[in-house]
Parts: structure tokens; C-alpha cells; sequence
């Protein structure tokens, strides 16, 4: 793991996204169809929003949610709506979204459907992570019911998580999955994440689920 510093939460934008692109690009030379594996919420917004104007083969782009919550793709809590709002959108809206979610289903209903679309995929080309002040990362959260089969290394694909801490049902990609990807960034603000990170480090992926994907992980840190 290595830790990348910057002075400001703009600066960080850029340079990632010019980061992403470049390793997107390379991923392309050498693969028909690659996998971009993103987080929702708020922290990866000014990133998609320079990313999506990288000149690529977007439509040789496979986007997917690193974790999506059970809830309308039209939600303020729905990962797939800041995603197709901010990442598929100028250049790369070319590229093609693969849901984890498919409303007025049981998750465990589609999940075989799904993990059938995300199998050839694998590894991962890029993936983005984000993390919780807890150290969750995508919907692996410390303690929840599941976890320790989510981190095996002969889990499936997806796991449906529901966590106590949390209102919705979630899917999420599994720990081989997140940890198998060829390149991995993590994205975090403040103090307060870099402590947790810092705690992570010497806890088991139990507690700290960021701990089972931190081998080989770029640390993206702007106070």
C-alpha cells in the first residue's frame, strides 16, 4: 500500500481522474472489453466529473458499482443514479453500466443472473474504492452477518449484505473480487478517514474490512 498526499480535494480530482484514464487506456491495448468497478456517494463526484471527458473506448467499458443499495435507480441513496449522473456522461457515456440491482426483485433472486455477467469480466481492469469512518469498504461493513464468507477467497461474486448500522438491504462485490482487481485506489478526506485507515492497518478484516483489500492499494488522501 502506498499513501498519495495532496493539498487540496480539487488537486486530488484531477490527478485521479488522469490516473484512471491512463490506467483505463492501457487496460484497452491489451483487452477487448474491460471492468471499472466505482463507488457511489459523494466522495468520487469531482473525479467522474474530469474522468468523463478522458478520451477513450468508452463503449469497451464495462462501469459497474463496487456495492448498490435495494432502492429505486432514481434515489438520492441509489449509487447507479451518482454514477450515470456523474461518470456516464459526456465522452463516457458510451460506456455500459452493469447494475447490481434490479428493482422489484429479491436480491437473492438475481444475484446468479448477475454474478453471470460479472464472472467474464474478472479481474477487475480498475477499481475505486471508497471508506467508512467504521472501515467498511463497498457494503462489507465490521461485524455484519455474512462478512467472514463475503472475504473468503472461494466467495462468489456478490454477496447480499444487511447490515444492522444500515437502513436498506445492499449487494456487494466480495472480498476475492474488490482484492483480485489489476489496480486498486482508495479515495479518502480528512483526519478523521486517515486515522481509521491508520487503525485499520493492524486490525483483521473482521473489524476492519478495508484490511482484506489493502495489498498492492494506491491511498488517494486530501485532508
Amino acid at each position: 500500500m502506498k499513501i498519495q498526499e495532496y493539498a487540496d480535494r480539487d488537486m486530488l480530482a484531477i490527478d485521479v481522474a488522469n490516473v484512471l484514464a491512463g490506467e483505463l487506456e492501457a487496460a484497452l491495448l491489451h483487452n477487448d472489453v474491460v471492468a471499472f468497478a466505482v463507488p457511489g456517494g459523494t466522495t468520487p463526484g469531482p473525479i467522474f466529473d474530469s474522468l468523463c471527458a478522458a478520451d477513450l473506448e468508452w463503449e469497451r467499458v464495462r462501469v459497474l458499482p463496487t456495492d448498490e443499495r435495494c432502492v429505486p435507480a432514481d434515489s438520492d441513496r441509489s449509487n447507479e443514479r451518482l454514477i450515470r449522473d456523474r461518470l456516464l456522461t459526456n465522452r463516457a457515456a458510451a460506456a455500459d453500466y452493469v447494475p447490481l440491482y434490479v428493482p422489484g426483485k429479491a436480491p437473492e433472486e438475481v444475484l446468479p443472473q448477475i454474478e453471470a455477467l460479472i464472472e467474464p469480466l474478472r479481474p477487475l481492469a480498475v477499481l475505486v474504492l471508497g471508506m467508512g469512518d467504521d472501515m467498511h469498504t463497498a457494503s462489507l461493513f465490521p461485524g455484519m452477518e455474512g462478512l467472514a464468507q463475503a472475504l473468503a477467497s472461494n466467495a462468489p461474486a456478490l454477496a447480499v449484505a444487511r447490515p444492522q448500522t444500515q437502513p436498506e438491504t445492499r449487494i456487494t462485490l466480495t472480498g476475492p473480487v474488490l482484492d483480485g482487481a489489476l489496480s486498486k485506489h482508495l479515495v479518502i478526506y480528512g483526519e478523521k478517514k486517515r486515522a481509521a485507515l491508520e487503525r485499520a492497518m493492524s486490525l483483521p478484516p473482521e473489524e476492519a474490512p478495508i484490511a482484506a483489500v489493502l495489498d498492492g492499494m494506491t491511498v488517494h488522501w486530501a485532508d
